[in-house]
């Protein structure tokens, strides 16, 4: 083996050990022992060691990178415009906002020349002769060369010609691909898979110019007798174009990286965004002879073909996850909007960075299967911020740089279609799977409570409240929706009723549900101290007004004249009533009788009760006494049947000084039961002060 021959092989073999480790390189070493000659291995020094070693490797490495192309004869210069020099300038510099995006517009450019020729065969006709190598595999091709500070990108598509190069490349801001589909609306021919074709805009190859000192394109058209040529720039505002030698037919790309952007001739970090941006391009995307593109988007197929495993595979690929989807929402529409949508709801527990509500939408936005945003803040409400997924739409208005979403009005519209079919779908699945409905709402049943409370459609918060379940004081074992307890009591009742309390034992003891318990009226106990907010913000369901039976009890205008037996008279209620407000003073706003009480003596409504107990629980500490209750204008309601407030009538005259701790016991107590004491701990002095009065009389 001669010298020159070893040297390439040690150099071939420190290159693939660095990218494919010492176990394949092995091989290369042997089989350069029977080399004859060196001029057999003058591929390219990054390529050649992978092709022979796909013998060894369990992958196969499959690449058409070369460095064969030699330019001939002289180059011809062409300056930009001026106004060009500025747009470029600004596309290099300010017009993306992270510059790893300018390989997902160079694998975009180079899957539109793949489509193009595609397209072009299929419609050739007569016209077929015209074109070389038509079998040829449509692929695309990226290769790293770290030590030359190099990334390629090449394709097998359409090429270009000289006038094409000048057009495309010469001209920013003139997209090829969208000319390509005009003239071929212009000859009114029906456009097979237009759907594909996805450059706009003409910007996104000198998007390479944020990462390159100078930009190499080799091309060669795919029209018989088109040379090969010569693209070069360093993006200062000129480029040259010259006749090359054994070009293959398509585009290659060398991009010359500038020193502080040689992560980019990292394997691990192409692979990175080719999966980040540009997983799903409908073509083979090969980096470094391996297919870097293995995932299908499975949101493009039809629902009824996907599998399970699919559908985990899938959802774990997007969300970064490693759990399972719990549902799956996988549909498509074309009206109002063309959309092919598939969210996954998941089977886990939501994180504490998803209960926060500055956590990501987890639904990526694609455009003809190219990223264009990974977690799109738009797409869905915040409230559904857990839910992941992919939408792609070519409806979607994007601004130059694909990046942003442009017309408010149609992502507006976009989102409610989202929302909507969300909700319906989630209606379903609480119809026919209901155990793992419940399960799913035990767990994510504070997100849609988040919508109701946030979202300004009344419409739309109605449609979240059917998902709601809560306890009855009818069904003790299980949650009913709203939708049931309106079936329930028929249309006579015009009122939803409901109660919060800590637990079903407080709630079916407390005051406020005794009236409405004594007129069998059915009342849903809501648990969670944001259930009141909640109900109290969607305030109208089917028709029907959402009411507190606190509030209920306020806003009661039951006849009093006739107490029935036991209670105090007319007379004694006209006298311990001022007298019960004065010991009171600035505590309450009014003392009134009530018969809506058995078991119990007093109790405190105030006009809307969860309200005050979230102002008790968030904002009270911050004032005095004085001004929280004159804010809470609580109303103290007695029973006069009531075995205490027949005696606290006769302490009134008997001992005025017991009979007041006992009205500020009884006030102290009404606002524990009311959930009004801002700290209960506070009120012992007053009861002790209580006790020791009443052990002075034994």
């Amino acid at each position: 083996m001669s010298l020159a021959n070893r040297i390439l092989t040690c150099a071939i073999r420190t290159n693939y050990i660095r990218n494919h480790g010492s176990r394949s390189a092995c091989y290369i070493h042997k089989s350069f022992q029977h080399a004859p000659s060196i001029s057999l291995y003058r591929d390219s020094r990054f390529n050649f060691a992978r092709n022979l070693s796909s013998q060894s490797s369990d992958e196969k490495i499959h690449t058409i990178i070369r460095e064969t192309e030699k330019p001939v004869g002289s180059s011809n210069k062409h300056e930009f415009q001026a106004e060009t020099r500025m747009l470029l300038d600004i596309v290099a510099r300010s017009l993306y906002s992270e510059n790893e995006v300018f390989v997902r517009e160079l694998i975009s450019n180079a899957s539109d020349a793949l489509e193009k020729f595609r397209y072009t065969i299929h419609t050739a006709g007569e016209n077929e002769k015209n074109y070389e190598n038509q079998d040829r595999a449509l692929e695309i091709h990226i290769g790293t060369d770290k030590q030359g500070m190099q990334l390629i990108i090449q394709d097998t598509g359409i090429g270009m010609t000289e006038e094409e190069l000048i057009n495309n490349l010469g001209t920013i801001a003139r997209s090829g691909s969208k000319h390509f589909l005009e003239q071929i609306k212009e000859k009114g021919a029906a456009v097979q898979n237009s759907s594909n074709i996805i450059g706009q805009f003409g910007v996104g190859f000198y998007s390479a110019f944020m990462v390159a000192d100078r930009v190499d394109v080799y091309t060669k058209s795919s029209k018989v007798g088109s040379p090969g040529l010569r693209w070069s720039s360093d993006g200062s505002g000129s480029y040259e174009i010259q006749e090359a030698e054994n070009v293959a037919y398509g585009t290659k790309i060398v991009i010359h990286l500038k020193p502080e952007c040689r992560e980019y001739a990292d394997e691990d970090r192409i692979r990175a965004v080719i999966k980040k941006y540009s997983n799903f391009v409908g073509s083979s995307i090969y980096l470094n002879g391996k297919q870097a593109n293995v995932i299908q988007p499975v949101w493009l197929m039809e629902p009824k073909d996907v599998t399970l495993e699919q559908h985990t595979e899938f959802y774990r690929f997007i969300g970064n996850t490693f759990d399972a989807p719990r549902f799956v929402l996988h549909y498509k529409t074309d009206v109002p909007l063309s959309i092919r949508a598939l969210l996954y709801f998941p089977e886990g527990k939501p994180g504490l960075f998803e209960m926060s509500r500055d956590a990501d939408i987890g639904v990526a936005l694609y455009t003809r299967k190219i990223l264009i945003q990974s977690k799109t803040a738009n797409l869905l409400p915040k409230w559904l911020r857990f839910v992941k997924g992919v939408v792609d739409s070519e409806d979607i208005p994007l601004n130059l740089s694909r990046e942003l979403l442009q017309n408010s009005g149609l992502i507006k519209k976009l989102s409610t279609v989202l929302t909507s079919r969300v909700l319906r779908y989630l209606q379903d699945r609480a119809v026919k799977q209901p155990a793992d409905y419940e399960a799913f709402y035990k767990e994510y049943g504070l997100f849609l409570k988040e919508g109701i409370v946030t979202t300004q459609d009344q419409t739309e918060r109605e449609e979240i409240a059917k998902l709601l379940r809560y306890e009855s004081s009818k069904s003790p074992d299980t949650k009913i929706s709203l939708s049931e307890y309106c079936s329930r009591v028929g249309l006579e009742q015009k009122v939803i009723y409901y109660l919060c309390a800590p637990s079903r034992v407080l709630a079916e003891s407390s005051p406020y549900y005794e009236a409405l318990k004594k007129k069998d009226v059915e009342v849903l106990f809501c648990y969670e101290p944001h259930d009141e907010i909640v109900l109290m913000q969607l305030g109208m369901f089917n028709g029907k007004n959402v009411t507190s039976a606190e509030k209920e009890m306020r806003q009661d205008n039951a006849d009093v004249s006739d107490l029935g037996e036991g209670s105090l008279r007319k007379s004694e209620i006209d006298e311990i009533v001022p007298w019960i407000k004065e010991k009171l003073s600035g505590k309450v706003s009014d003392v009134k009788i009530t018969n809506r009480l058995d078991s119990h003596p007093c109790v405190i409504t105030v006009d809307e009760m969860g309200a005050a107990r979230h102002f008790i629980r968030t904002q009270s500490h911050q004032m005095p006494e004085a001004n929280r209750y004159a804010l809470l204008q609580p109303q103290f309601e007695i029973n006069p049947r009531h075995t205490i407030i027949k005696k606290l009538h006769k302490l009134k005259t008997s001992d005025p000084e017991l009979g007041e701790l006992l009205t500020r016991q009884l006030f102290v107590n009404a606002m524990v039961a009311a959930g009004l004491a801002e700290d209960p701990r506070t009120l012992l002095n007053n009861m002790n002060e209580l006790l020791s009065k009443a052990l002075e009389k034994h």
